[in-house]
């Protein structure tokens, strides 16, 4: 068995119109909710053992507070196709997986992470900012991931509902 937990880049600012997408900082909600999620998953022990992401600002700010607030000590993997919004980067992130990782936190835009949960879990579920999502799918080896059709939507966090 092997976890997923999808996590949504918290709120971030449009205060600066002439910055680049990729370059937008968060804004005070996302600073704040960005945390609290990380620990939300301490308190439900779901501390990754890999942890990618986006290299978007605003996606690096969401992993950094929320993996310092759920006890992760390691390193988010930015991955340069992980600036997507679609699933097809973040499902063939997943699938090249060292086995030994039972539980993985990926980063990312949406409508890309709705699209992750629809395509692991079978049902449609909005993400909003900071969402996190939690699949377990019934697969040994994540090379796997790719033929498994039975994977389970456990939790689905969403910050304005804790």
């Amino acid at each position: 068995m092997k976890t997923v937990l999808l996590l949504r880049h918290a709120k971030s600012s449009w205060k600066d119109e002439n910055l680049p997408d990729r370059e937008r900082p968060l804004n005070a909600r996302g600073r704040a909710d960005a945390p609290r999620m990380g620990a939300l998953l301490r308190q439900q022990g779901l501390s990754p053992d890999l942890a990618l992401g986006s290299p978007a600002l605003r996606a690096r700010a969401t992993a950094e507070l929320a993996l310092e607030a759920c006890g992760y000590e390691g390193q988010v993997e930015l991955r340069e196709e992980l600036y997507a919004f679609e699933a097809g980067p973040y499902l063939q992130a997943l699938g090249g997986l060292p086995d030994s990782c039972q539980c993985a936190l990926l980063v990312g835009h949406n409508p890309a992470m709705e699209e992750l949960i629809e395509a692991l879990a079978g049902e449609y579920q909005p993400m909003p900012t900071a969402a996190v999502a939690q699949i377990e799918l019934p697969i040994e080896r994540w090379r796997d991931l790719a033929n498994c059709r039975e994977g389970k939507l456990v939790n689905l966090w969403r910050p304005k509902e804790i």
